[in-house]
């Protein structure tokens, strides 16, 4: 699902002492796609609303208010709002997920606190949607994050998707984590392959 990029609060002119939080609340559970839509896009400007918006998406079946829903939860980006979307994570819902991790791929800061609690997570794909969130987070500890999970994590596949992440914006710091893993995983051929291709090009071979 595209989202768009969201305006900057200054951008808008209703301010939150201004809106009716009852009344948008109601028109978020409208049988009118187009009230839901527009409620949440002014939603967008509260703060307070997080817990709304995070229910709503949780049971919104229409791709345009579930866009909206999310654009808002960007603009309103904080710790609430990471905690809110977390749990999205274990959706079966593919494109709902997907949407998720994009969204908090927007907030480098805001998640950054939860990472090693994400990349710990009992459920291994939890832990490789927690791969694929830091991999395009723009954090300084972003390498150090992908390099501790190439050595430590013990499913084969979470180890793949932090060695994918490794070959775009791994550094010398990772290589012995990165040599270490064939030998973690000898019955896993590709590991062996993925890891010789990151290095030469972390070392620009």
């Amino acid at each position: 699902m595209a989202l768009r990029k969201p305006a900057a609060l200054g951008d808008t002119q209703v301010m939150a002492s201004t809106i009716d939080l009852a009344t948008l609340s109601l028109e978020l559970a409208s049988l009118e796609a187009s009230a839901r839509r527009g409620a949440a896009r002014t939603l967008g400007a509260v703060p307070e609303a997080v817990p709304l918006l995070c229910d709503r998406l949780a049971v919104e079946s229409a791709l345009s208010v579930r866009s909206a829903i999310v654009t808002s939860l960007i603009r309103l980006k904080s710790e609430r709002v990471v905690e809110g979307l977390l749990p999205f994570l274990r959706s079966e819902d593919t494109g709902l997920r997907n949407a998720v991790i994009e969204a908090l791929q927007e907030m480098p800061s805001e998640v950054e606190p939860f990472v090693a609690e994400l990349l710990a997570d009992a459920d291994s794909d939890v832990r490789i949607f927690a791969v694929n969130i830091v991999s395009l987070l723009p954090h300084p500890s972003t390498p150090l994050w992908l390099t501790q999970v190439v050595a430590e994590d013990e499913h084969v596949n979470v180890c793949a998707a932090a060695v994918e992440g490794l070959a775009e914006i791994g550094t010398e710091h990772a290589i012995p984590a990165l040599e270490a893993l064939p030998g973690r995983f000898p019955d896993v051929p590709f590991i062996a392959f993925a890891v010789s291709a990151v290095i030469r090009r972390i070392r620009g071979l």
